[in-house]
């Protein structure tokens, strides 16, 4: 059995996956339904992957942040706390995620024979430039987007899905999170 693989990623409705400037976090868009919803679903056992800058990113907005910062939310909270496998040439174990392993080598091989011998779903939360390569090759099952309704067209930065493949995109869930953001489930498939 193939295990399925989430690329789960926040974006503004301009397509923007991080901002700068005073937006605060999750745009400021932030409500208790999409908490409660994040804490869901990621209480289900699964395993993150992790390539090596967004682990970076994560491992270091968690060590500048105090226990009463929206960071520790506890959906990240828990997140932190599942197995997670980071891809990367260049850091070494150990790593300052409870139950993290260092695999080096090609994102696409890592994640193919992951697919084949993992028992739990993969998941991967943000990560643009791997999850693209990843959707290239066919192993991506899921993108699930979390559409915050802002436009961040002289702020925005990281475009989601910049340099990526064609695709055509199959609906498989929606919902309205707090009346106003969305979350989007797709199916990718490569557009020939």
């Amino acid at each position: 059995m193939t295990a399925i693989y989430t690329f789960d990623v926040f974006a503004s409705l301009d397509g923007f996956g991080s901002h700068r400037g005073n937006w605060g976090g999750y745009w400021g868009k932030q409500g208790p339904e999409l908490l409660e919803h994040r804490l869901a679903l990621y209480g289900e056992e699964q395993r993150m992957v992790f390539g090596a800058n967004p682990y970076r990113a994560f491992a270091g907005m968690l060590a500048s942040s105090s226990e009463e910062s929206e960071v520790r939310d506890p959906w990240v909270t828990r997140m932190t706390n599942l197995p997670a496998t980071v891809v990367s040439r260049t850091l070494q174990e150990p790593l300052d995620w409870p139950d993290a392993a260092v695999v080096s080598g090609d994102a696409v091989d890592v994640v193919a024979r992951l697919k084949g011998e993992s028992a739990l779903p993969l998941r991967s939360h943000g990560g643009l430039s791997m999850n693209r390569a990843l959707m290239a090759a066919g192993l991506v099952d899921r993108v699930q987007v979390t559409l915050f309704p802002v436009i961040t067209g002289q702020t925005g930065e990281e475009p989601v899905f910049q340099g990526a493949a064609d695709f055509e995109l199959e609906l498989i869930e929606s919902r309205t999170l707090d009346g106003h953001t969305l979350e989007l489930i797709y199916r990718p498939t490569l557009h020939a």
